[in-house]
């Protein structure tokens, strides 16, 4: 089991087929081009369908996240969001 630090984002390019089965069930967001804050009251665990973000966590390294990606986003968090592409994500909270 690995703990993540406060504003540790994970992403795995090219997830297991069972991920992607169990996660187009859940439900969908999505998001035109924009910039905008975002803070996380509890873990979220995402699969993107379609488009591409750069998430920055709030004083951290940028991270660029595209469709086919799972991203794990840490209770905590604050960051920005800079959608690039419309993106379209399935998304859990843990």
């Amino acid at each position: 089991v690995t703990s993540l630090m406060s504003n540790e984002i994970v992403v795995v390019s090219n997830p297991d087929a069972d991920f992607v089965t169990a996660a187009k069930k859940w439900p969908t967001w999505d998001c035109e081009p924009s910039k905008f804050p975002w803070s996380y009251g509890q873990e979220e665990t995402c699969y993107v369908l379609t488009g591409r973000v750069t998430v920055t966590p709030n004083g951290g390294k940028p991270v660029e996240i595209k469709a086919g990606d799972k991203a794990t986003f840490p209770q905590g968090m604050g960051c920005t969001w800079e959608v690039h592409e419309r993106i379209e994500k399935h998304y859990k909270f843990n």
